[in-house]
C-alpha cells in the first residue's frame, strides 16, 4: 500500500470539498478547507517527501469562469514536480499531451472515456494510443445505487451504466497504467471508508498481473488507514484528503506517510 496525495483545485484555490455536492451551476461546493497556500506548495511539499503519484484534480469544467484559474494553479504544480503528479479535469485526446510536456506523470481520465452512460471505446483507444498505457490512468469514481456501485462522471454529478466490478476492471486494464477510485458518497466526509468497495478492490487486485488501485474517500483516522490495508490486502494504495492536518484535519502528515511507508 503506498500513499497518494492530491491537490484538488476549486475556483482557483486549492480545497478539500464534500464531493457529492459539486455543482457546475454557479461553480458551487460545499468547502471542508481553503487554503491559504497555492497548488505549488503542496506539490514542493510533495516532492520534498519523496511521495509520487499524487493526483491534482481541476474542479471546475472548462465552461467555468473559473477555469483558467484552476487551470494555472495546476500548471504551476506541474512544474513544481515534474514527473512526480498525476492531472485530471477535462483531460482527452487532444489536450493531454500538452500537460504530460508539462511535466505529469499521467493524466487521469473520466467523462471523455465514459460518454451516453457507457464506456466509449473509440475514445477510451484514442487517448490510450495519444499517451500511452503507461501514462494513463482511468478515474473510476463511483456512487452506490441499488446496492452497487457505478462510475460517476462531470465532476462526479452524472451515473453511468457502468459498474465498478471485475468484468469492467479487466476490461480496462489493457488501456491504462492505474485505476483512481473516489468513493463520492463518503469523499470529504471524514466518516469512515467505504468498506465493501475497499474489499472488492482488495479482491481484484490480489489476483496475478493487475495493475495498481487508488482509493480516495472517508479516511478520518489511523485506524481506518489500519483498515483499509487489512480489507485491501495491502494491494490498495490510499489518499487521505480533508483528514489531513495540512488540510485542516486531524491527521499528522508526517504520521500518516510513516504508517504507510511501515
Amino acid at each position: 500500500m503506498e500513499f497518494r496525495p492530491c491537490i484538488d483545485i476549486h475556483n482557483g484555490q486549492v480545497k478539500q470539498i464534500v464531493g457529492s455536492s459539486l455543482e457546475d451551476q454557479g461553480d458551487q461546493a460545499k468547502e471542508n478547507f481553503v487554503a491559504a497556500n497555492d497548488a505549488e506548495y503542496y506539490a514542493q511539499l510533495y516532492r520534498e517527501n519523496g511521495i509520487r503519484g499524487g493526483h491534482i484534480i481541476l474542479l471546475n469544467p472548462v465552461s467555468s469562469p473559473y477555469y483558467e484559474a484552476t487551470r494555472a494553479q495546476a500548471m504551476c504544480a506541474l512544474a513544481a514536480y515534474p514527473g512526480g503528479l498525476q492531472i485530471g479535469g477535462g483531460v482527452n485526446a487532444d489536450n493531454a499531451a500538452e500537460y504530460l510536456e508539462a511535466g505529469a506523470s499521467h493524466v487521469i481520465v473520466t467523462s471523455y472515456v465514459f460518454q451516453g452512460g457507457r464506456i466509449n471505446m473509440e475514445h477510451l483507444d484514442r487517448i490510450s494510443r495519444a499517451v500511452g498505457k503507461e501514462h494513463l490512468v482511468l478515474d473510476l469514481s463511483c456512487r452506490m445505487k441499488n446496492g452497487s456501485y457505478y462510475i460517476v462522471t462531470d465532476r462526479w454529478q452524472k451515473f453511468t451504466e457502468e459498474q465498478v466490478d471485475g468484468r469492467t476492471l479487466d476490461r480496462l486494464t489493457d488501456y491504462c497504467d492505474e485505476f483512481l477510485i473516489h468513493a463520492v458518497d463518503v469523499e470529504g466526509k471524514s466518516q469512515g471508508i467505504e468498506e465493501t468497495l475497499v474489499r472488492q478492490l482488495g479482491e481484484w487486485c490480489s489476483r496475478p498481473g493487475k495493475i495498481a488501485v487508488t482509493y480516495a474517500g472517508g479516511v478520518h483516522d489511523y485506524e481506518d488507514i489500519e483498515l483499509l490495508r487489512a480489507l485491501g490486502g495491502g494491494r490498495v494504495h490510499v489518499t487521505v484528503g480533508s483528514a489531513l492536518d495540512i488540510f485542516g484535519g486531524n491527521l499528522v502528515f508526517g504520521e500518516v506517510l510513516r504508517r504507510i511507508r511501515n
